[in-house]
Protein backbone atom coordinates (compact mmCIF):
# COMPACT_ATOMS: atom_id res chain seq x y z
CA UNK A 1 0.00 0.00 0.00
CA UNK A 2 1.29 3.45 -0.84
CA UNK A 3 2.02 5.53 2.26
CA UNK A 4 0.85 9.15 2.17
CA UNK A 5 3.76 11.33 1.20
CA UNK A 6 5.93 8.42 0.03
CA UNK A 7 4.91 8.85 -3.60
CA UNK A 8 4.72 12.11 -5.56
CA UNK A 9 1.22 13.45 -6.07
CA UNK A 10 1.73 13.17 -9.82
CA UNK A 11 2.34 9.40 -9.68
CA UNK A 12 -0.33 7.47 -11.63
CA UNK A 13 -2.61 5.18 -9.62
CA UNK A 14 -2.34 1.58 -10.76
CA UNK A 15 -5.70 0.16 -9.70
CA UNK A 16 -8.94 0.73 -7.83
CA UNK A 17 -7.63 -1.32 -4.91
CA UNK A 18 -4.60 0.95 -4.66
CA UNK A 19 -6.85 4.01 -4.67
CA UNK A 20 -9.14 2.53 -1.99
CA UNK A 21 -6.18 1.81 0.26
CA UNK A 22 -5.00 5.39 -0.03
CA UNK A 23 -8.45 6.83 0.73
CA UNK A 24 -8.93 4.66 3.81
CA UNK A 25 -5.54 5.73 5.11
CA UNK A 26 -5.67 9.48 4.57
CA UNK A 27 -9.34 10.11 5.37
CA UNK A 28 -9.33 8.44 8.80
CA UNK A 29 -6.29 9.42 10.86
CA UNK A 30 -6.18 8.00 14.36
CA UNK A 31 -5.10 9.57 17.61
CA UNK A 32 -6.51 11.03 20.82
CA UNK A 33 -9.51 13.28 20.10
CA UNK A 34 -7.94 16.62 20.93
CA UNK A 35 -8.65 19.21 18.23
CA UNK A 36 -11.88 20.97 17.28
CA UNK A 37 -12.77 23.26 14.43
CA UNK A 38 -15.75 25.20 13.14
CA UNK A 39 -16.55 26.71 9.77
CA UNK A 40 -19.26 29.33 9.37
CA UNK A 41 -20.99 30.02 6.08
CA UNK A 42 -23.56 32.65 5.10
CA UNK A 43 -25.51 33.64 2.04
CA UNK A 44 -24.80 37.30 1.22
CA UNK A 45 -27.44 39.91 0.42
CA UNK A 46 -27.76 43.59 -0.33
CA UNK A 47 -28.71 45.15 2.99
CA UNK A 48 -31.39 47.35 1.39
CA UNK A 49 -32.94 44.60 -0.72
CA UNK A 50 -32.18 40.90 -0.05
CA UNK A 51 -33.93 39.97 -3.31
CA UNK A 52 -31.40 41.81 -5.48
CA UNK A 53 -28.82 39.59 -7.24
CA UNK A 54 -25.34 39.69 -5.74
CA UNK A 55 -22.60 41.30 -7.80
CA UNK A 56 -19.16 39.65 -7.77
CA UNK A 57 -17.45 43.03 -8.05
CA UNK A 58 -19.17 44.41 -4.97
CA UNK A 59 -18.35 41.29 -2.98
CA UNK A 60 -14.71 41.52 -4.11
CA UNK A 61 -14.54 45.13 -2.97
CA UNK A 62 -16.09 44.26 0.39
CA UNK A 63 -13.63 41.47 1.14
CA UNK A 64 -10.60 43.40 -0.10
CA UNK A 65 -7.31 41.63 0.61
CA UNK A 66 -9.21 38.80 2.34
CA UNK A 67 -10.89 37.70 -0.92
CA UNK A 68 -9.95 34.23 -2.19
CA UNK A 69 -8.31 33.64 -5.56
CA UNK A 70 -11.51 32.10 -6.92
CA UNK A 71 -13.07 35.57 -6.68
CA UNK A 72 -10.00 37.76 -7.22
CA UNK A 73 -7.27 35.77 -9.00
CA UNK A 74 -4.32 37.85 -7.74
CA UNK A 75 -5.64 38.32 -4.19
CA UNK A 76 -3.20 37.68 -1.31
CA UNK A 77 -6.15 36.16 0.64
CA UNK A 78 -4.96 37.53 3.97
CA UNK A 79 -6.48 35.85 7.04
CA UNK A 80 -8.83 37.72 9.34
CA UNK A 81 -7.55 39.02 12.65
CA UNK A 82 -7.85 35.72 14.56
CA UNK A 83 -6.56 33.57 11.70
CA UNK A 84 -9.61 32.46 9.75
CA UNK A 85 -9.45 32.40 5.97
CA UNK A 86 -12.37 33.66 3.91
CA UNK A 87 -13.58 31.55 1.01
CA UNK A 88 -16.44 32.15 -1.39
CA UNK A 89 -18.86 29.55 -2.69
CA UNK A 90 -20.21 29.52 -6.27
CA UNK A 91 -23.27 31.70 -5.56
CA UNK A 92 -21.34 34.23 -3.50
CA UNK A 93 -21.83 32.64 -0.09
CA UNK A 94 -18.95 33.54 2.22
CA UNK A 95 -17.31 31.14 4.63
CA UNK A 96 -14.71 31.49 7.35
CA UNK A 97 -12.57 28.62 8.59
CA UNK A 98 -9.95 29.12 11.27
CA UNK A 99 -7.21 26.85 12.58
CA UNK A 100 -8.21 23.80 14.59
CA UNK A 101 -7.79 24.29 18.32
CA UNK A 102 -7.38 22.13 21.39
CA UNK A 103 -9.04 24.92 23.39
CA UNK A 104 -12.80 25.09 22.94
CA UNK A 105 -13.06 28.50 24.65
CA UNK A 106 -10.31 29.77 22.36
CA UNK A 107 -12.06 28.35 19.33
CA UNK A 108 -15.35 30.05 20.23
CA UNK A 109 -13.69 33.38 21.02
CA UNK A 110 -11.55 33.45 17.88
CA UNK A 111 -14.37 32.37 15.58
CA UNK A 112 -16.74 34.95 17.06
CA UNK A 113 -14.15 37.70 16.56
CA UNK A 114 -13.49 36.73 12.95
CA UNK A 115 -17.24 36.45 12.24
CA UNK A 116 -17.71 39.96 13.61
CA UNK A 117 -14.85 41.26 11.47
CA UNK A 118 -16.30 39.70 8.32
CA UNK A 119 -19.76 41.09 9.11
CA UNK A 120 -18.23 44.55 9.49
CA UNK A 121 -16.54 44.25 6.09
CA UNK A 122 -19.84 43.30 4.46
CA UNK A 123 -21.79 45.98 6.28
CA UNK A 124 -19.38 48.69 5.17
CA UNK A 125 -20.07 47.69 1.56
CA UNK A 126 -23.85 47.72 1.94
CA UNK A 127 -24.06 43.94 2.23
CA UNK A 128 -25.36 41.66 4.97
CA UNK A 129 -24.92 37.99 5.90
CA UNK A 130 -28.06 35.86 5.63
CA UNK A 131 -29.82 34.39 8.65
CA UNK A 132 -30.77 30.99 7.25
CA UNK A 133 -29.35 27.81 5.77
CA UNK A 134 -30.90 28.56 2.39
CA UNK A 135 -31.34 31.75 0.37
CA UNK A 136 -34.97 32.61 1.08
CA UNK A 137 -35.18 35.30 -1.60
CA UNK A 138 -33.28 34.54 -4.82
CA UNK A 139 -33.00 31.65 -7.26
CA UNK A 140 -29.57 30.00 -7.54
CA UNK A 141 -27.12 31.96 -9.66
CA UNK A 142 -23.43 31.17 -10.00
CA UNK A 143 -21.11 34.20 -9.84
CA UNK A 144 -17.76 32.37 -9.72
CA UNK A 145 -16.44 31.48 -13.15
CA UNK A 146 -13.63 29.05 -12.29
CA UNK A 147 -13.51 25.69 -14.14
CA UNK A 148 -14.27 23.66 -10.96
CA UNK A 149 -17.68 25.18 -10.46
CA UNK A 150 -18.56 25.24 -14.15
CA UNK A 151 -17.89 21.49 -14.35
CA UNK A 152 -19.77 20.72 -11.15
CA UNK A 153 -22.75 22.81 -12.20
CA UNK A 154 -22.91 21.00 -15.56
CA UNK A 155 -22.79 17.60 -13.87
CA UNK A 156 -25.41 18.45 -11.25
CA UNK A 157 -27.80 20.05 -13.73
CA UNK A 158 -28.14 16.68 -15.43
CA UNK A 159 -29.51 15.25 -12.18
CA UNK A 160 -32.15 17.83 -11.26
CA UNK A 161 -32.62 21.20 -9.58
CA UNK A 162 -31.02 20.45 -6.23
CA UNK A 163 -27.36 20.60 -7.30
CA UNK A 164 -27.43 24.25 -8.41
CA UNK A 165 -29.36 25.09 -5.22
CA UNK A 166 -26.76 23.35 -3.07
CA UNK A 167 -23.91 25.09 -4.88
CA UNK A 168 -25.33 28.60 -5.05
CA UNK A 169 -28.07 28.99 -2.42
CA UNK A 170 -27.16 27.01 0.70
CA UNK A 171 -25.16 27.93 3.78
CA UNK A 172 -24.11 25.55 6.50
CA UNK A 173 -22.45 25.31 9.87
CA UNK A 174 -19.63 22.78 9.89
CA UNK A 175 -18.12 21.34 13.08
CA UNK A 176 -14.87 19.41 12.82
CA UNK A 177 -13.82 16.71 15.28
CA UNK A 178 -10.92 14.27 15.44
CA UNK A 179 -11.64 10.73 14.28
CA UNK A 180 -10.22 9.41 17.57
CA UNK A 181 -8.18 6.35 18.45
CA UNK A 182 -8.49 3.34 16.14
CA UNK A 183 -10.73 1.46 18.56
CA UNK A 184 -13.08 4.46 18.92
CA UNK A 185 -13.37 5.68 15.32
CA UNK A 186 -16.30 3.45 14.37
CA UNK A 187 -18.21 4.56 17.49
CA UNK A 188 -17.59 8.24 16.78
CA UNK A 189 -18.52 7.84 13.11
CA UNK A 190 -21.77 6.07 13.97
CA UNK A 191 -22.64 8.51 16.73
CA UNK A 192 -22.23 11.55 14.49
CA UNK A 193 -24.65 9.95 12.03
CA UNK A 194 -27.16 8.63 14.57
CA UNK A 195 -27.52 12.01 16.30
CA UNK A 196 -27.74 13.72 12.92
CA UNK A 197 -31.54 13.59 12.37
CA UNK A 198 -32.25 15.02 15.83
CA UNK A 199 -29.74 17.82 15.31
CA UNK A 200 -31.05 18.55 11.80
CA UNK A 201 -34.53 18.97 13.31
CA UNK A 202 -33.27 20.92 16.30
CA UNK A 203 -31.49 23.55 14.22
CA UNK A 204 -33.55 23.54 11.01
CA UNK A 205 -34.25 27.09 9.81
CA UNK A 206 -34.40 26.99 6.01
CA UNK A 207 -38.06 26.57 5.20
CA UNK A 208 -38.34 29.25 2.51
CA UNK A 209 -36.89 29.39 -1.00
CA UNK A 210 -37.33 32.25 -3.49
CA UNK A 211 -40.08 33.68 -1.30
CA UNK A 212 -42.15 30.49 -1.07
CA UNK A 213 -42.72 27.96 1.70
CA UNK A 214 -41.08 24.70 0.60
CA UNK A 215 -42.88 22.56 3.18
CA UNK A 216 -39.47 21.43 4.51
CA UNK A 217 -38.14 22.58 7.88
CA UNK A 218 -34.66 22.32 6.37
CA UNK A 219 -34.92 22.78 2.62
CA UNK A 220 -31.15 23.10 2.69
CA UNK A 221 -30.98 19.42 3.72
CA UNK A 222 -33.43 18.55 0.97
CA UNK A 223 -31.14 20.26 -1.54
CA UNK A 224 -27.87 18.79 -0.27
CA UNK A 225 -29.19 15.23 -0.05
CA UNK A 226 -30.77 15.52 -3.49
CA UNK A 227 -27.70 16.91 -5.25
CA UNK A 228 -26.09 13.62 -6.28
CA UNK A 229 -27.86 10.79 -4.49
CA UNK A 230 -26.87 8.42 -3.01
CA UNK A 231 -23.42 9.97 -2.58
CA UNK A 232 -24.77 13.10 -0.91
CA UNK A 233 -27.09 11.12 1.35
CA UNK A 234 -26.17 9.48 4.68
CA UNK A 235 -24.29 6.22 4.05
CA UNK A 236 -25.48 2.85 5.31
CA UNK A 237 -23.71 1.98 8.54
CA UNK A 238 -20.66 -0.23 8.15
CA UNK A 239 -18.52 -1.54 10.97
CA UNK A 240 -15.41 -0.35 9.12
CA UNK A 241 -16.12 3.26 8.11
CA UNK A 242 -12.75 3.73 6.41
CA UNK A 243 -13.26 0.82 4.04
CA UNK A 244 -16.88 1.84 3.38
CA UNK A 245 -15.88 5.42 2.60
CA UNK A 246 -13.13 4.23 0.28
CA UNK A 247 -15.68 2.17 -1.67
CA UNK A 248 -18.05 5.12 -1.82
CA UNK A 249 -15.31 7.37 -3.16
CA UNK A 250 -14.57 4.86 -5.92
CA UNK A 251 -18.22 4.49 -6.92
CA UNK A 252 -18.92 8.24 -6.93
CA UNK A 253 -18.88 10.06 -10.28
CA UNK A 254 -15.90 12.14 -11.28
CA UNK A 255 -17.16 15.72 -11.39
CA UNK A 256 -13.98 17.50 -12.47
CA UNK A 257 -11.48 16.15 -14.97
CA UNK A 258 -8.74 18.74 -14.68
CA UNK A 259 -7.47 18.59 -18.22
CA UNK A 260 -7.36 21.74 -20.36
CA UNK A 261 -9.65 24.73 -20.01
CA UNK A 262 -12.87 22.77 -19.49
CA UNK A 263 -12.97 20.36 -16.58
CA UNK A 264 -16.14 18.53 -17.61
CA UNK A 265 -15.81 14.80 -17.01
CA UNK A 266 -17.32 12.14 -19.26
CA UNK A 267 -20.83 11.28 -18.11
CA UNK A 268 -20.94 8.18 -15.92
CA UNK A 269 -17.20 8.05 -15.22
CA UNK A 270 -16.53 6.89 -11.66
CA UNK A 271 -13.16 7.23 -10.00
CA UNK A 272 -12.91 3.48 -9.57
CA UNK A 273 -13.38 2.98 -13.32
CA UNK A 274 -10.85 5.71 -14.06
CA UNK A 275 -8.33 4.00 -11.77
CA UNK A 276 -8.92 0.75 -13.67
CA UNK A 277 -8.11 2.36 -17.04
CA UNK A 278 -11.49 3.60 -18.33
CA UNK A 279 -9.72 6.52 -20.03
CA UNK A 280 -6.97 4.96 -22.18
CA UNK A 281 -3.72 6.86 -21.88
CA UNK A 282 -4.96 8.94 -18.94
CA UNK A 283 -4.48 7.37 -15.53
CA UNK A 284 -5.53 9.40 -12.47
CA UNK A 285 -2.80 10.55 -10.09
CA UNK A 286 -2.88 10.83 -6.32
CA UNK A 287 -3.42 14.55 -6.79
CA UNK A 288 -6.47 13.74 -8.93
CA UNK A 289 -7.75 11.46 -6.17
CA UNK A 290 -7.27 14.11 -3.48
CA UNK A 291 -9.18 16.55 -5.67
CA UNK A 292 -11.96 14.02 -6.27
CA UNK A 293 -12.40 13.64 -2.52
CA UNK A 294 -12.94 17.40 -2.26
CA UNK A 295 -15.96 17.11 -4.60
CA UNK A 296 -17.84 14.63 -2.40
CA UNK A 297 -20.48 16.12 -0.09
CA UNK A 298 -21.89 13.59 2.39
CA UNK A 299 -23.44 14.75 5.68
CA UNK A 300 -20.26 13.74 7.52
CA UNK A 301 -17.08 13.94 5.46
CA UNK A 302 -13.87 12.26 6.62
CA UNK A 303 -10.84 14.41 5.86
CA UNK A 304 -8.36 12.93 8.31
CA UNK A 305 -10.79 14.37 10.84
CA UNK A 306 -14.61 14.19 10.76
CA UNK A 307 -16.38 17.19 9.24
CA UNK A 308 -20.04 17.42 10.31
CA UNK A 309 -21.87 19.11 7.41
CA UNK A 310 -25.57 18.56 8.15
CA UNK A 311 -26.42 21.71 10.15
CA UNK A 312 -28.15 24.77 8.75
CA UNK A 313 -26.29 28.06 9.16
CA UNK A 314 -27.60 29.90 12.22
CA UNK A 315 -28.49 33.54 12.78
CA UNK A 316 -26.00 35.73 14.65
CA UNK A 317 -24.20 33.85 17.39
CA UNK A 318 -26.64 30.94 17.09
CA UNK A 319 -23.79 28.74 15.80
CA UNK A 320 -22.30 28.51 19.29
CA UNK A 321 -25.07 26.29 20.71
CA UNK A 322 -24.89 23.47 18.12
CA UNK A 323 -21.09 23.64 18.14
CA UNK A 324 -20.83 23.21 21.90
CA UNK A 325 -23.58 20.58 21.94
CA UNK A 326 -21.75 18.45 19.40
CA UNK A 327 -18.40 18.84 21.14
CA UNK A 328 -19.95 17.93 24.49
CA UNK A 329 -21.72 14.84 23.15
CA UNK A 330 -18.44 13.62 21.65
CA UNK A 331 -16.28 14.59 24.63
CA UNK A 332 -15.86 11.12 26.10
CA UNK A 333 -16.60 7.54 24.94
CA UNK A 334 -19.02 7.02 27.82
CA UNK A 335 -20.95 10.17 26.91
CA UNK A 336 -20.93 9.19 23.24
CA UNK A 337 -22.40 5.80 24.17
CA UNK A 338 -25.18 7.60 26.02
CA UNK A 339 -25.71 9.86 23.01
CA UNK A 340 -26.21 6.80 20.81
CA UNK A 341 -28.91 5.55 23.16
CA UNK A 342 -30.57 8.97 23.34
CA UNK A 343 -30.53 9.32 19.55
CA UNK A 344 -31.91 5.84 18.90
CA UNK A 345 -35.59 6.80 18.41
CA UNK A 346 -34.69 9.04 15.46
CA UNK A 347 -31.58 7.31 14.12
CA UNK A 348 -31.90 7.09 10.35
CA UNK A 349 -34.89 9.49 10.20
CA UNK A 350 -33.01 12.05 8.13
CA UNK A 351 -35.80 12.85 5.70
CA UNK A 352 -38.58 13.15 8.32
CA UNK A 353 -36.24 15.39 10.32
CA UNK A 354 -35.49 17.58 7.30
CA UNK A 355 -39.14 17.76 6.24
CA UNK A 356 -40.93 18.06 9.59
CA UNK A 357 -38.18 19.16 11.98
CA UNK A 358 -39.17 18.74 15.61
CA UNK A 359 -42.79 18.22 14.56
CA UNK A 360 -41.74 14.63 13.95
CA UNK A 361 -42.51 12.91 17.25
CA UNK A 362 -39.47 10.63 17.25
CA UNK A 363 -37.10 13.38 16.19
CA UNK A 364 -38.40 15.58 19.03
CA UNK A 365 -38.01 12.71 21.51
CA UNK A 366 -34.39 12.17 20.48
CA UNK A 367 -33.64 15.90 20.44
CA UNK A 368 -34.98 16.34 24.00
CA UNK A 369 -32.85 13.45 25.27
CA UNK A 370 -29.74 14.70 23.49
CA UNK A 371 -30.24 18.23 24.79
CA UNK A 372 -30.68 16.89 28.33
CA UNK A 373 -27.50 14.82 28.01
CA UNK A 374 -25.46 17.46 26.21
CA UNK A 375 -26.34 20.30 28.57
CA UNK A 376 -25.43 18.13 31.56
CA UNK A 377 -21.86 17.82 30.28
CA UNK A 378 -21.34 21.24 28.70
CA UNK A 379 -18.84 22.04 31.43
CA UNK A 380 -16.49 19.53 29.78
CA UNK A 381 -15.99 21.99 26.95
CA UNK A 382 -14.19 24.35 29.31
CA UNK A 383 -16.14 27.44 28.24
CA UNK A 384 -17.18 29.94 30.94
CA UNK A 385 -20.18 29.04 33.08
CA UNK A 386 -22.08 32.07 31.85
CA UNK A 387 -21.87 30.80 28.27
CA UNK A 388 -22.83 27.22 29.16
CA UNK A 389 -25.90 28.59 30.96
CA UNK A 390 -26.87 30.69 27.94
CA UNK A 391 -26.43 27.73 25.59
CA UNK A 392 -28.35 25.36 27.88
CA UNK A 393 -31.21 27.85 28.15
CA UNK A 394 -31.34 28.29 24.37
CA UNK A 395 -31.35 24.54 23.70
CA UNK A 396 -34.01 23.77 26.31
CA UNK A 397 -36.18 26.58 24.98
CA UNK A 398 -36.15 25.09 21.49
CA UNK A 399 -37.31 21.64 22.56
CA UNK A 400 -39.64 22.85 25.33
CA UNK A 401 -41.37 25.36 23.09
CA UNK A 402 -41.92 22.69 20.46
CA UNK A 403 -43.25 20.24 23.05
CA UNK A 404 -45.70 22.82 24.45
CA UNK A 405 -46.87 23.79 20.98
CA UNK A 406 -47.50 20.15 20.05
CA UNK A 407 -49.36 19.53 23.32
CA UNK A 408 -51.66 22.53 22.97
Amino acid sequence: MTEPGSTPATTPIGSRAEAEGYVAMVCFKHGPPRLHGVELEWTVHHADDPHRPLDAGQLSKALGAHAPATLVPDSPQLPLGRGALVTVEPGGQVEISGPASASVPGLIEDTAADAAELTALLTAAGLAPGDHGLDAFRPPRRILTVPRYAAMEHAFQQLGPHGPRMMCSTAGLQVCLDAGEADQTALRWRALHDIGPALVGLFANSRHRTGADTGWASARTEATFGTCAPFTEPPPYDGDPAAAWARTAMEAPVLCLRRGDSWRAPSGLTFGAWAEGALPGDRPTYDDLDYHLSTLFPPVRPRGYLEVRYLDAQQGDGWIAPTLLLIALMSDPAVTDQALAAAAPAAGRWFPAARDGLDDKLVLEAARELVALGTSVLDRTGVPAELTEQVATRLHCIVDDTHRRRAS
